[in-house]
């Protein structure tokens, strides 16, 4: 059988045999009666969380329940793209965190996640949004977080396929980061659950959370479509399905969910070198190595579970694509999927314990989920472990919203959707 670690040598022995000895990723495990610690989800932030959990805070009992397959909720379900280019004190620590965890990981995880630090560029188109991604940019720097204010010329250099012409909003600049760019996202799934089962950390899949069981007030285990599992603790990492399992153990958060579309196109030769957003409407564009477009906007303005979306949507982020960029349009969209968001009432994340005892909320990620991925399983596993938040996530509290420290990235106030 090949190596456990992956390298140049064992994939040119396996080319050389067929590609017949190389093991599973991870195990298929069965869950066992009791574990200290219960991770429910099993996408990036679940799989990160159960990771660190063993590597760096010693928990040896970890299991992370998947209702699906490792890969077929959120984690592969978005527009890959990941950066630190926050504006507030609450945020910006973190995601660049995480951003400096990114540009490890391919290490860390013996594991080929294609981290592309091909950059981001948030476009503007007026004085005053000029003027707010400088401020936005300072921050950054003040936090040594790298940022660069282009001018129309600079950003005409960098893109020049735009429309500058003809665009009804002028662009008149841009804000990069060199830093960000783009990791291919069923990678880290597969990464993040290979490295854990490395460890030891029970992988089950096809097992959904139906209920919670109690002793004395405290949570001391599941109830599964596999049968009744035992823990010291349980941690929600379930994105957009965290209301409906947080309800089953009496639990009512602050978080609306909403489906979020993303759309790849028919392979096309190198066009896009970075990342692009569009300041004028919410567009979003890159592209992926085997040439598609990857591209989305805005979610949907309704309620719901369900991982489909609706044509207005497709077509109001495909008028933003156009207005963009004109030449896109003779390009062919090959397939949408819909992801769910959990939406929270300012627009970021909750990394805390919550009321009940033994239980534990990693929720609200909003449009940030996947780019937050690696210091999200820290921040969640020394939360879990040592019962008190990591610094970068402390300002994630459950209550902010009850005791008025609200993290308004976008300012836009007590509404999901907006955000």
């Amino acid at each position: 059988m090949a190596s456990d670690r992956y390298s140049i040598f064992s994939v040119l022995r396996e080319a050389l045999r067929g590609h017949t000895g190389w093991k599973p990723a991870w195990r298929d495990a069965d869950p066992k009666a009791e574990y200290d610690v219960i991770i429910v989800g099993g996408g990036g932030h679940g799989l990160a969380t159960a990771l660190y959990l063993t590597k760096v805070f010693g928990v040896d009992r970890i299991a992370v329940l998947e209702k699906g397959w490792i890969g077929g909720g959120n984690v592969g379900r978005n527009t890959t793209i990941v950066r630190s280019n926050y504006m507030l004190p609450g945020n910006i620590p973190f995601y660049e965190l995480a951003l400096q965890m990114w540009e490890k990981l391919e290490q860390e995880l013996n594991y080929n996640a294609m981290v592309s630090q091909r950059g981001v560029l948030n476009l503007y188109h007026s004085d005053g949004q000029r003027d707010a991604f400088a401020r936005r940019g300072n921050a950054m720097r003040l936090h040594g977080v790298d940022a660069e204010l282009l001018d129309q010329d600079a950003v005409r250099k960098m893109v020049p396929f735009l429309d500058f012409g003809n665009g009804r909003f002028p662009i008149r600049g841009g804000l990069l980061q060199r830093r960000g760019g783009t990791v291919r996202h069923d990678a880290v799934a597969w990464g993040y659950a290979r490295a854990a089962d490395r460890l030891g950390v029970d992988i089950v899949q096809n097992c959904e959370v139906k209920g919670f069981r109690f002793e004395g007030g405290k949570i001391v285990g599941v109830d599964t479509t596999r049968g009744p599992i035992g823990a010291r603790k349980v941690g929600l990492a379930v994105a957009g399905s965290s209301s409906r399992v947080a309800a089953m153990a009496g639990l009512r958060l602050p978080i609306e969910s909403h489906v979020l579309q993303a759309f790849v196109t028919e392979s096309i030769k190198p066009f896009i070198d970075c990342v692009v957003t569009f300041g004028a409407g919410h567009f979003y564009i890159s592209q992926s190595d085997k040439g598609g477009l990857v591209f989305g906007g805005d979610i949907d303005g309704y309620n719901t579970y369900a991982q489909r979306g609706n044509l207005p949507v497709v077509e109001d982020v495909c008028e933003g694509g156009m207005a963009l960029m004109p030449r896109i349009g003779r390009v062919r969209v090959l397939r949408h999927w819909g992801g769910i968001m959990d939406m929270s009432m300012d627009g970021s994340p909750i990394i805390d314990r919550t009321p009940i005892p033994g239980l534990y909320l990693n929720a609200g990620w909003c449009y940030g989920g996947f780019k937050a991925t690696p210091a999200s399983g820290l921040c969640f596993a020394h939360l879990l472990a040592r019962d008190a938040p990591h610094e970068a996530a402390a300002p994630y509290r459950l209550d902010r919203f009850a005791t008025g420290h609200a993290i308004d990235e976008k300012g836009m106030g007590p509404h999901p959707n907006l955000h």
